[in-house]
């Protein structure tokens, strides 16, 4: 009797999600490369001052598709204009710790209302500690934003709707200018509704489907796969890309922190290019900078050589796996085995604290710094890494290194690439696996440590014209004049 065996239909839906997958994988590679040579000139005319073969770039700043940090503003100048500008933010920093985001919009909506703005910021409910209670002088209230914190929840426990509804009151005493939502605070189904609305990407999900792809290459070869990375990968993070491809659109004006961002807002998620407006993040100019003093304090404390044979590398944030942790550990394991004058100093808290103890008196881990005892970690090294497997965003810390005067190495994605180690003097790129780490590593530290100061002296100028606090709230200021009033939008 002939077999009746019927063969099996395929998975529809599982069909089309890996065919998504490996288009992604693969368009957005190719996107990036036929693209570099025409973002290049864009850029050519506003990033370099001394190029005087390239005229100043003037014109629509809803048509610039190159960070608008590259531009000049005055900080001098008073704003044309005061405006009263709503924040939606999940959170507000409170503790001496805060994550990127919260970091973000203090920096950023502080500098804002220090230029005469008058900003409200919807939040949630703020820790009761004494220090989040302590109110300025009535003479230095209008130098910080307004915190409205919405009730019925606890500290740090967002409830979007309940922040709307103070939002609501507010904006019926006297209508915003402009509103921006960090993320997606405020949701797209609201955020339809408000024409004069911007929203910040801290990260989309394209880019967590390349640090998924990061994080498992770096299983070794006899370590098996997550049991919920295939779950996860077609169960969420590709559902969540076409999700977000389809509600973007409900949010009028888009902010993307990195140049590789703003490329996938307008060729993948199809945002109209009038709509998306890359302004990289800043740090407080003040709080990182140079300082011979803090960097020999650091030293003798740690007991660390002052002899400039001696390379001192640094890392900070997270110590977890997916802030590539895992690779650090190896490839600085070998590099000891061959160099003898090199150390390496943590600043952070996490799972792979006890690992790198291992690793002996090579090693100091110093735990969770406040921003002052994180200028003298920046003084103190020679060289800061960042091994991240996360693509998603743009770290503070490079910024905050740089402007410490310090060179960097960075896994080598096309935000970090893009935006901030430009130029091959600022520095080192590395792909995300250990033996390219390690490689990396050597070649730095058998550059000595005078050379890698004089790479750090050309970090800190770039810096300094593009990551501070000042340069972003000059250039969201004019997005937000320019949302309120289209003559505004015309550069210079």
């Amino acid at each position: 009797m002939a077999s009746q065996t019927k063969l099996k239909k395929p998975n529809s839906h599982f069909s089309l999600c890996t065919f998504l997958f490996f288009t992604v994988l693969f368009t957005i590679p190719a996107l990036f490369l036929l693209r570099t040579s025409s973002c290049s000139s864009s850029t050519a005319a506003v990033s370099s001052s001394s190029d005087t073969n390239q005229p100043p770039w003037s014109g629509d700043l809803q048509t610039a598709q190159f960070a608008w940090n590259r531009l000049d503003f005055s900080l001098t100048n008073p704003p044309p204009k005061t405006l009263k500008l709503a924040v939606f933010s999940r959170k507000w920093p409170t503790g001496p710790n805060p994550g990127g985001m919260e970091r973000h919009a203090f920096t950023l909506y502080t500098a804002l209302a220090r230029r005469g703005h008058r900003v409200h910021v919807f939040t949630s409910p703020l820790d009761q500690s004494p220090e989040t209670n302590k109110i300025p002088p009535v003479s230095d209230q209008i130098l910080y934003p307004i915190i409205h914190s919405h009730g019925d929840a606890e500290p740090g426990k967002w409830r979007y709707n309940k922040a709307w509804e103070l939002y609501q009151e507010e904006n019926k005493r006297e209508p915003f200018d402009a509103v921006h939502s960090e993320s997606v605070a405020l949701p797209h189904w609201i955020a339809r509704e408000v024409p004069n609305l911007a929203v910040s990407w801290h990260g989309i999900a394209l880019e967590s489907l390349q640090s998924s792809i990061y994080q498992d290459l770096i299983r070794k070869p006899d370590e098996p796969r997550s049991q919920g990375f295939n779950a996860s990968l077609y169960g969420a993070v590709l559902p969540k890309i076409l999700d977000e491809i389809r509600f973007f659109h409900n949010y009028a004006h888009h902010i993307a922190i990195s140049d590789s961002c703003g490329e996938m807002l307008r060729d993948v998620y199809q945002i109209p290019e009038k709509r998306v407006h890359v302004i990289l993040n800043g740090v407080d100019e003040n709080g990182f900078t140079s300082d011979k003093k803090l960097r020999t304090l650091f030293r003798s404390k740690l007991g660390l050589p002052e002899n400039s044979s001696a390379i001192v590398l640094g890392a900070a944030g997270r110590l977890v796996k997916d802030k590539g942790h895992p690779l650090l550990f190896e490839a600085f394991a070998k590099l000891i085995q061959t160099y003898s004058n090199v150390y390496l100093v943590v600043a952070g808290s996490g799972p792979w604290e006890q690992r790198y103890k291992e690793l002996g008196e090579k090693v100091s881990i110093l735990g969770s710094l406040n921003p002052n005892e994180l200028k003298g970690f920046y003084n103190g090294i020679d060289l800061f890494v960042n091994p991240t497997l996360r693509p998603q965003g743009l770290d503070l810390t490079l910024m905050e290194a740089m402007l410490s005067g310090k060179p960097v190495m960075a896994s080598r994605y096309a935000s970090i690439k893009r935006s901030i180690v430009v130029n091959d003097e600022f520095g080192f790129m590395f792909a995300p696996n250990v033996e390219a780490l390690t490689a990396v590593m050597e070649v730095a530290v058998a550059e000595g440590a005078e050379r890698l100061a004089e790479r750090g002296r050309k970090c800190k100028e770039y810096a300094a014209e593009m990551f501070t606090a000042s340069k972003m709230a000059l250039a969201y200021e004019r997005l937000f004049l320019c949302i309120n009033d289209q003559k505004f939008c015309i550069y210079p």
